[in-house]
């Protein structure tokens, strides 16, 4: 039987130079997403549901149902940390290993929280396009020096953003159940917080850095922003389930919130005609959050190394 892999990641083709041969070493076949985008269901089932023995997957879809047709399938890579797209429970009782590149672009996806957070606080997207039309209208910002930042997840990503704060001057807390490392809380003088709706109603700003889970998915409800501050601005470099974006649209069209940068959205791309895309005091960026040279590298090389790992 041939061994094949398919790699689905688009920004895996930057680095594959380096990862191929170690595939190849070992007598692996490599299947490349070709489209241009992200696969579906129905194109991973149309190459892997037979010989394939690997994937590193991005945010391509891997359910239970294409997990089951894909006979040969041994392991799965995750091509980044996230793993809501792959249902592991069925890949457990399948007996496919999974893992996932932790600490390859946790820096990367944080920087993008600051910059977002720079972005809205500034109104700098919008104020730069209207300069490139002849306009030269100012507009009011805030700075983020003093205020105080609530982090939804105090993993490796929202750490990275904690530290960053605090160079900032920032006064940061974090409201995460699963959070155990008290030292870290020490060493860089930040809050933790055991109750949700405290953490929203004293944020100035909201930065999101938690998995898509029953629990967590619209967690950023009409409730939600309703106990947020006026002046609040919203951060999502996670996922865009996690928010109600018809709640949003409504907590930044009625002012209940002061604006939302995301990298993230519930359907990516939206449509053109996305109501929230209308809207000045939201950003929306194409999930570049982990889409920097060092990341991609990073990711390209750890996701590699798992699969070799888990199929040996």
């Amino acid at each position: 039987m041939s061994k094949k892999v398919l790699i689905t990641p688009k920004s895996f083709g930057t680095y594959k130079a380096k990862a191929y041969p170690l595939l190849q070493e070992q007598g692996y076949e490599i299947i490349e997403n070709t489209l241009g985008r992200t696969m579906s269901e129905q194109d991973i089932l149309d190459v892997a549901a037979a010989d394939v023995v690997g994937i590193i997957v991005g945010v391509d879809p891997l359910p239970a149902s294409v997990l089951e047709k894909c006979k040969d399938l041994k392991a799965v890579s995750k091509y980044g940390v996230g793993m809501d797209n792959i249902d592991l429970e069925k890949a457990k009782d399948l007996g496919i290993k999974v893992k996932n590149a932790v600490g390859t672009n946790n820096i990367s996806v944080a920087e993008q929280a600051i910059a977002l957070m720079f972005s809205i606080s500034r109104n700098i997207p919008s104020i730069a396009a209207g300069v490139k039309k002849g306009g030269w209208d100012r507009v009011i910002g805030m700075e983020v020096t003093g205020k105080k930042l609530g982090l939804l997840g105090g993993g490796q990503i929202g750490k990275e953003v904690a530290k960053r704060a605090r160079g900032l001057m920032m006064e940061v807390t974090i409201y995460d159940p699963y959070f155990n490392d008290d030292s870290f809380l020490k060493e860089y003088g930040i809050n933790r917080c055991f109750d949700f709706n405290e953490l929203l109603g004293n944020s100035d700003i909201l930065s999101l850095h938690v998995p898509v889970t029953p629990e967590t998915k619209g967690i950023m409800s009409k409730d939600a922003f309703a106990r947020m501050k006026p002046s609040a601005l919203l951060i999502n470099t996670s996922r865009g389930e996690l928010v109600d974006e018809d709640a949003l649209y409504e907590a930044l069209i009625n002012k209940k919130i002061a604006g939302a940068a995301q990298d993230v959205f519930s359907c990516e791309p939206p449509s053109k005609d996305e109501k929230l895309l209308q809207v000045d005091n939201f950003i929306l960026t194409p999930h570049i959050g982990a889409f920097t040279r060092e990341a991609v590298e990073n990711m390209v090389m750890v996701s590699t190394k798992n699969l070799l790992e888990m199929l040996a």
